[in-house]
């Protein structure tokens, strides 16, 4: 239960419309209880009626009260119950996008050694499919069973009016069947939907990975062995959902069965008040099936508490991603960024990637190109210099300024990076500019577009800078991919620039008509240029080859 008491607190924020949508639930159940109950009492009031009409007595019964009260509860619970879908979704989905927007901006702000803590394809589980699971805290375990307790105490009171002893007879076996639905149903699922979670998780990491590994697998012959692996996890799973749902139908028979009793018990003692004139007949069948309309709120139960488990276990997941740490603290006192753009490397040691006591400088305006083989430790001098991770020993400076020292994303605003790999997101190709410089206009997109020679094919699809560029850019090919990528660092117009691979993918002639367009861009601004030849990159000040550092 501790696991979700920081979602509840959370839902603080959403309390009026939380409390409005329980509202319109309650008043789903108790219109669907008039209803029953109110027909029960005008059916057989309308028979006694008759009955008296054939005896000889004349008496006076009026079909039109009741008559208008059943129509009202047939239409109150049809409009309540739409109102309560349309309601409580729309704040359940608003309330899950908050919830995924705070979560993946405390990830974006971790070091890329705490993120390689896990998978992508998990980090992207718990964004999902975990924040996803949330959604079952207020509309299955929160508000349905407030919802039944309130009708129990609602038909007892109703109940109490004519029979008090009864009353209470019928409140205490209820609210003893509500537990048995509800905490029963979570205990008797627990590990069940506990698992289901976890399940879930390594059957899509699975499919992620095999999917993004295809080629690969295909290639070396094993597609057919992870398939049948992933085959074998979704079996497993599906036994296991089975097995969930045979608890839920056999808890949803004993809180059918629950309720008919209750009703039976309050028929019976309804019959035996009858017999000593407490009770007229239409009160008696009233009362009986007011007790069978709350089969209303407890039908949803069982299903509502199979989640428990699957609730719990993603939360404490979230719970878990929340706590992390990103290994780069940040400044108590940050000093403010210089304005001279001198960076080095003073006997900087990172042991993962081998290097050892680099030295290194850069001086304001001038450009550095480091030349190397893949994997020798380029791509972690870029990471060091924009900070995306920091040294195992020793200090990256910035004018003899530690970057420790500086607040970490007024340093990150000052940097323009373009990594090795091409970074494209799932939008268009004006929100991937963006990430760039937030506040560009068209004409300034258009204008980074053009220095990189994409402008006429943006020009000429249907939809200009609306165009999808899809999944990781797949709709574009690889070099339109990483001139795009360029593009958005141009937009940025900042101070230190890091290109790493600048021009990989890109073919001979689109590379020399870019290339002085990028030197131009770049006078005055202070470059950490990374290749595997001087050719693949812009023109250089100074050029050192990894093997000399």
């Amino acid at each position: 239960m501790t696991e979700l008491l920081p979602w509840l607190r959370d839902m603080r924020h959403w309390r009026g419309r939380l409390l409005a949508g329980a509202l319109l639930m309650l008043l789903t159940v108790l219109s669907a209880i008039g209803l029953l109950a109110l027909s029960g009492w005008f059916i057989t009031a309308t028979g006694v009626t008759a009955l008296l009409w054939a005896a000889g007595q004349k008496v006076f019964f009026d079909i039109y009260v009741p008559g208008s009260g059943i129509r009202f509860f047939a239409l109150s619970r049809t409009v309540a119950r739409y109102a309560e879908r349309v309601f409580n979704h729309n704040t359940v989905l608003g309330l899950l996008a908050d919830l995924r927007v705070r979560h993946f901006s405390a990830l974006a702000k971790l070091d890329g050694a705490t993120l390689g803590r896990l998978r992508a394809a998990q980090w992207l589980n718990r964004l999902t499919a975990d924040i996803d699971a949330l959604d079952t805290l207020y509309l299955r375990l929160l508000a349905p069973p407030a919802v039944a307790l309130l009708a129990i105490v609602l038909v007892c009171g109703l109940v109490a009016l004519f029979h008090p002893m009864l009353a209470l007879t019928l409140l205490l076996v209820l609210l003893a069947l509500l537990l048995l639905v509800t905490a029963g149903m979570a205990t008797a699922g627990l590990r069940l939907s506990a698992n289901r979670v976890e399940q879930l998780d390594g059957l899509r990491v699975q499919c992620i990975e095999q999917l993004q590994g295809l080629a690969e697998l295909s290639a070396a012959g094993s597609l057919a062995m992870h398939q049948q692996a992933l085959l074998s996890r979704s079996q497993q799973l599906l036994t296991e959902q089975l097995s969930l749902q045979g608890r839920v139908v056999l808890f949803q028979t004993l809180g059918l069965f629950g309720v008919l009793g209750a009703s039976l018990l309050g028929l019976f003692a309804g019959v035996f008040a009858y017999q000593q004139g407490l009770l007229s007949g239409p009160l008696m069948v009233m009362i009986a099936l007011a007790l069978m309309g709350l089969n209303e709120a407890f039908s949803v139960l069982p299903a509502a508490f199979a989640q428990w488990g699957a609730t719990t276990a993603a939360a404490a997941r979230l719970n878990q991603q929340v706590a992390i740490v990103g290994r780069l603290p940040r400044a108590i006192a940050p000093l403010p960024v210089p304005a001279v753009m001198v960076l080095s490397w003073k006997a900087v040691n990172v042991a993962y990637a081998g290097i050892s006591q680099l030295k290194l400088n850069i001086a304001a305006g001038k450009r550095l190109a480091v030349i190397g083989p893949s994997g020798c430790g380029k791509s972690t001098l870029a990471a060091l210099a924009a900070r995306l991770i920091d040294p195992d020993s020793g200090e990256v400076c910035v004018a003899d300024i530690a970057l420790t020292a500086l607040d970490l994303d007024a340093w990150r605003s000052k940097v323009a990076y373009l990594t090795q790999e091409t970074e494209l997101l799932h939008g268009s190709i004006a929100d991937n500019l963006l990430l760039g410089q937030p506040d560009a206009s068209d004409d300034r997109m258009w204008w980074a577009l053009e220095m990189v020679d994409l402008a006429d094919t943006v020009e000429g699809t249907a939809n200009g800078l609306n165009t999808w560029v899809g999944e990781t850019g797949k709709q574009l090919s690889g070099g339109e991919g990483r001139r795009l990528a360029l593009a958005r660092v141009l937009l940025r117009n900042a101070p230190l620039v890091i290109l790493d691979e600048p021009y990989s993918g890109l073919d001979l002639a689109t590379r020399e008509r870019i290339k002085p367009r990028i030197d131009a861009w770049l006078q005055g601004r202070t470059v950490l240029l990374l290749g595997h030849s001087e050719q693949a990159l812009p023109k250089a000040d100074h050029l050192i080859s990894w093997r000399d550092i």
